[in-house]
């Protein structure tokens, strides 16, 4: 039987590829089909599609930092968005659906979530998790997480145990989960560390009554600092990728809709536009660009399977009819159909929208939307690690004017005290490039870790129009071949110059000795 399932997830998934649709779309077709020939899911596709979305919930809280969440932008936006949401569907389910307010209310809210997975999996396919847009978008998920919480416990008449006070203390884990990670090593050791914290994490979120997706999320955040954070991230995402497509089976799998349940469903999903228009809304007022509130939006234009969760409690407490599972599963499939290829696409549509978009955009700019002044740079040091400060000390000696670049804001802070000049940017982020003032820049290293960040960056820079010098560091000859493709001038592969300047010591030492013994 699982053979079946993989197979014909494969065969939908591969169909799905090949006409120009996110495989997700035939993972949920493979579902629906599954269930209109008599199949069920059973309880191993339910535990392999868990691990998937707590292992991507991990991989987020990697690339996230907690305290960016006190922002406006993410809070304000996202209970904004939640409260307006439940109260128009809320009164639509009593006014039209003939529902009490509690449930009626519980059912809007559910309504109002968007779904984690595929904001995330847009977002992570396009290198955005870490651009502005996208920490937007994952803090307002979070955001949603902690009033799903909430509603789940009061729809199910569950309150959190009394010990989930003590999760205060995780973060006196925070230096042994460091610590841990950096002895790890770079092979399935370090998978297994990375699987063992997620759900071991999960499994103590889920045992205190609140979410294990949560919980998993956390892990990661507490990890996000650390140098070795995205090697974790890169070292699970084959393992999450492969798990996900069971929870897109899952979902098809929920049930096979009459007409009158599917017309129902096809209405909600017509209803997402007005979803994505209001945190556009929402997200102006919070001094967004019309780009960045644009592309938020849109990674938040789908239904979310936590309203499969309050469906299902519903139905449990009496207070829901059964044919609500097998409408909302339809509806959160269909919102995920519609949300996939639009994220796919979203840049240009938003280039063939900009004119009337940016029409409404306030006039004060969001902090982190302000242009990036190099002042008199020349040079332009990408990734300011070891590295890269050696780079710019350098090149600093040589009096070249030079200015360093990094996403580490607790980076950015100790290369000031130090006395280089280093301003905040996050070269993945694509937004970065429509504010980057290059006409007096000469030339631009780019130091970062992450050989994709390298490639991306090679890549706006050339689409941007600069003609001045690119150079990379690589560590392997198929990061150094995808660099130079992008449009780099110059590569340096460590191993290889690091080998070659060993043995350049080595001689000249031999040449030193075979003098002195002469």
């Amino acid at each position: 039987m699982e053979a079946l399932w993989v197979c014909l997830a494969f065969a939908a998934g591969f169909l799905a590829h090949h006409i120009g649709l996110p495989p997700l779309v035939g993972y949920l077709a493979a579902g629906f089909l599954l269930n209109a020939t008599g199949q069920h899911g059973g309880a191993m596709l339910e535990h392999v599609a868990h691990a998937g979305v707590l292992l991507l919930m991990f991989t987020i809280g990697l690339k996230v930092h907690l305290r960016y969440l006190a922002r406006i932008e993410i809070w304000g936006s996202g209970l904004a968005h939640l409260l307006l949401t439940a109260a128009c569907a809320s009164l639509a389910a009593i006014g039209l659906g003939g529902f009490t307010p509690g449930p009626g209310l519980a059912l809007g809210l559910a309504l109002g979530f968007s779904s984690t997975v595929v904001a995330a999996k847009a977002l992570e396919a396009k290198q955005e998790l870490r651009a502005f847009h996208g920490r937007v978008a994952i803090g307002i998920l979070i955001v949603q997480d902690l009033v799903a919480i909430a509603l789940l416990s009061v729809a199910a008449d569950q309150t959190p145990s009394p010990w989930a006070a003590a999760l205060l203390l995780l973060p006196l884990a925070q230096p042994l989960l460091q610590r841990l990670l950096t002895q790890s090593g770079h092979d399935e050791l370090l998978l297994l560390f990375g699987i063992a914290l997620a759900l071991s994490a999960a499994g103590l979120f889920s045992e205190l009554k609140l979410s294990a997706e949560l919980g998993a999320l956390l892990a990661g955040a507490m990890l996000a600092r650390h140098p070795r954070a995205s090697e974790l991230s890169h070292a699970l995402w084959g393992l999450k990728e492969a798990f996900l497509i069971g929870f897109f089976l899952q979902i098809g799998l929920s049930g096979w809709p009459d007409w009158g349940t599917l017309a129902a469903a096809v209405g909600l999903a017509l209803l997402l536009p007005l979803k994505a228009a209001l945190f556009f809304a929402l997200l102006l007022a919070c001094r967004l660009r019309a780009r960045s509130a644009f592309l938020t939006a849109l990674s938040l234009a789908s239904y979310s399977e936590f309203a499969l969760i309050v469906a299902r409690t519903g139905v449990d407490h009496g207070w829901l009819d059964e044919r609500w599972l097998v409408l909302l599963a339809l509806a959160i499939a269909l919102s995920f159909a519609i949300a996939a290829p639009l994220n796919r696409f979203a840049h240009p549509l938003f280039e063939r929208l900009e004119n009337w978009l940016t029409r409404w955009e306030r006039h004060v700019r969001h902090p982190d939307e302000e242009p990036i002044h190099i002042g008199m740079a020349h040079v332009l040091v990408f990734g300011m690690g070891r590295t890269g400060e050696v780079a710019y000390d350098y090149l600093s000696e040589q009096n070249q004017r030079v200015l360093g670049l990094d996403s580490d804001l607790s980076r950015v802070e100790e290369h000031l005290h130090a006395g280089r000049r280093v301003v905040y940017a996050d070269a993945e982020d694509p937004g970065l490039w429509h504010h980057l003032p290059l006409a007096g820049v000469r030339a631009v290293l780019l130091m970062m870790s992450d050989p994709q960040a390298r490639t991306i960056a090679v890549t706006q820079l050339r689409r941007h129009g600069f003609r001045g010098l690119i150079a990379a560091t690589s560590h392997y000859p198929e990061e150094a071949e995808a660099i130079m493709t992008a449009g780099a001038d110059i590569t340096f592969t460590h191993f290889d110059q690091v080998g070659l300047g060993l043995a350049e010591h080595v001689f000249s030492e031999l040449q030193d000795r075979a003098g002195a013994t002469a």
